[in-house]
């Protein structure tokens, strides 16, 4: 397939830094994230379904659906991720649940057919497209690759949470950033007020992400009800969300009911505020 200049340097992205660290990243660090976020797939994608995973990953979640028996197509940008996601599938035993493997762009889904697919995992593609007619397409093809009433589940990131995470100073990958900011706050203010409205990041000033758009929840919103009918918009992590990793050492017994908690937090305009993902599920009306 034919990637933009963009979609090109998103993919070296992901090959040359990321593999690695997305292998490990759901369970060592946002593993209130993944519960959430698996909460809503087990709860909204039929069993035996058809799915494409865009944007897969390593394919965390496409082990979770096709371990309950649904037909996985794994799609990314990605050559290293698409071939990390097979190999954990195949390792797994979940062979015979691979529907396709797909290197593809959001943007540019004609691998699928009109009406192919019961649901469809959008959880990372949204947050490297930088321009609103980019995202426009990708939800468009989305909705075309789905049967009527079938069902998304899109991510996108909180503005908010890069000035927590770079107030925060936790973070060593954004130490160059806040040097920038020390030297010289007066003449970032310009770049910082531009981020605060448009939310376009770059590698110079966020090189965990590189060039990434970072949303609202109303923008999110309005982004995905053009094609789909709401069911749900969930800050997944709510009120955990610069404590998850604690939830990994809380007793099994424990971890059901912060869940609950977080989930009936995470529709709320505070809950959504909290969080560093938002989670659209919808249905193609």
């Amino acid at each position: 397939m034919a990637l933009t200049d963009h979609e090109s340097k998103v993919a070296a992205y992901y090959d040359r830094s990321i593999l690695e660290f997305e292998k490990t990243r759901l369970e060592r660090d946002a593993p209130v994230e993944q519960a959430t976020t698996a909460r809503y797939l087990e709860r909204y994608v039929p069993r035996r379904a058809t799915v494409a995973d865009i944007g897969v990953g390593v394919g965390h979640y496409a082990e979770l659906l096709a371990r309950r028996g649904c037909a996985i197509h794994l799609t990314d940008i990605s050559a290293q991720l698409l071939q990390a996601a097979e190999a954990r599938l195949r390792d797994a035993g979940l062979a015979d649940r691979i529907a396709g493997v797909q290197r593809a762009s959001a943007t540019n889904l004609d691998c699928f057919a009109d009406g192919a697919l019961d649901a469809v995992l959008c959880l990372g593609p949204l947050y490297h497209l930088c321009e609103p007619a980019e995202r426009r397409r990708a939800v468009a093809e989305v909705a075309r690759i789905l049967r009527q009433g079938g069902i998304v589940f899109a991510a996108g990131i909180n503005r908010l949470a890069f000035f927590r995470d770079l107030f925060s100073g936790h973070f060593s990958e954004l130490q160059g950033t806040r040097e920038l900011l020390r030297r010289d706050f007066a003449g970032q203010k310009q770049w910082l007020d531009r981020y605060l409205r448009e939310g376009n990041l770059d590698p110079e000033h966020a090189p965990p992400l590189g060039h990434a758009h970072l949303t609202t929840a109303p923008e999110f919103r309005a982004l995905l009800s053009e094609q789909f009918e709401e069911i749900a918009l969930v800050g997944v992590e709510s009120f955990t969300a610069p404590w998850q990793q604690q939830f990994a050492a809380l007793p099994d017994n424990e971890k059901p009911l912060w869940l609950e908690l977080v989930e009936k937090t995470g529709t709320t305009a505070e809950g959504l505020a909290s969080s560093d993902h938002f989670l659209f599920v919808g249905k193609r009306k």
